[in-house]
């Protein structure tokens, strides 16, 4: 099957959309829940996989849904016919705040590897599968960066990432250093491995966690810099842990009497 050319627009600041044009026959393939909105000449299709193998028969399909499984994502995904004579728009919204990158791989020599949660939606015909990373340092300690997403095809396909987005083109043999979940998306140049920080007391006390991504070039690095995982942990962290009463954390610049005040209030402490 043949890639669509699609023509998009990327609308909004902090909370990105991006709206696909679609001739009349044209399709996009998108994340399940990631639809915005669409027009009525918009036929919707759930397929079995990513849609890029709907002729391989069923094991074709059924391989390309195992390979989604592996990656954390849903086993099905949307397709968006235009099913109508005149171009019709569908729109997909990012998960969190954070900004949408168009991917054009035929730039990318037809590949494309992102986290996990990275892909929103591609041109019919991209195919969705996954990149393990080789070593097994990597596998036992990867973390985020073990399974990732693989983009193949001539296609264009939209990613998202968390806060800002920051390019790096790398030259044969530079290399960069990232907090693992912080890396977004990489061409197929690029050598990822993890290494260890080297220190114990670094490791233990200096908040950044044991491991980090060691990125090295020839090629194209896209980071976020508030990748999902630490705007998760932040909420938790910040969230009230017992038992999930407001009174505490209405009063949360009190501190301790603060909690203390709250549990009278709340009839804990008499």
């Amino acid at each position: 099957m043949g890639m669509d050319v699609v023509d998009y627009e990327i609308k909004g600041a902090e909370m990105q959309f991006v709206e696909v044009e679609l001739d009349p026959g044209e399709a996009a393939v998108g994340e399940a829940g990631s639809m915005f909105w669409m027009d009525a000449g918009i036929s919707m299709d759930t397929v079995f996989g990513d849609g890029s193998n709907q002729t391989g028969g069923f094991f074709g399909k059924l391989l390309g849904a195992g390979k989604r499984l592996i990656t954390g994502e849903s086993l099905f995904t949307t397709v968006y016919s235009n099913a109508a004579t005149t171009k019709q728009r569908v729109a997909f919204a990012a998960p969190y705040p954070g900004k949408i990158l168009p991917m054009d791989l035929r730039q990318f020599g037809g590949l494309l590897i992102c986290q996990r949660d990275a892909f929103l939606c591609a041109a019919r015909g991209v195919s969705l599968g996954i990149a393990l990373q080789q070593k097994l340092s990597t596998g036992f300690f990867g973390g985020e960066g073990f399974i990732m997403q693989k983009l193949e095809g001539d296609g264009l396909a939209f990613v998202h990432a968390g806060g800002t987005v920051l390019r790096r083109d790398l030259q044969p043999g530079q290399t960069i250093f990232v907090d693992t979940g912080c890396v977004v998306a990489y061409t197929g140049g690029i050598n990822f491995e993890i290494q260890y920080v080297g220190k114990i007391k670094t490791a233990l006390f200096g908040g950044e966690g044991l491991f980090f991504a060691k990125m090295s070039g020839p090629g194209t690095v896209w980071l976020q810099s508030l990748p999902f995982s630490r705007l998760a942990s932040r909420v938790f962290a910040a969230a009230p842990q017992m038992g999930g009463r407001s009174e505490e954390s209405s009063l949360g610049g009190l501190g301790s009497a603060g909690s203390i005040l709250g549990d009278i209030l709340g009839g804990d402490r008499r």
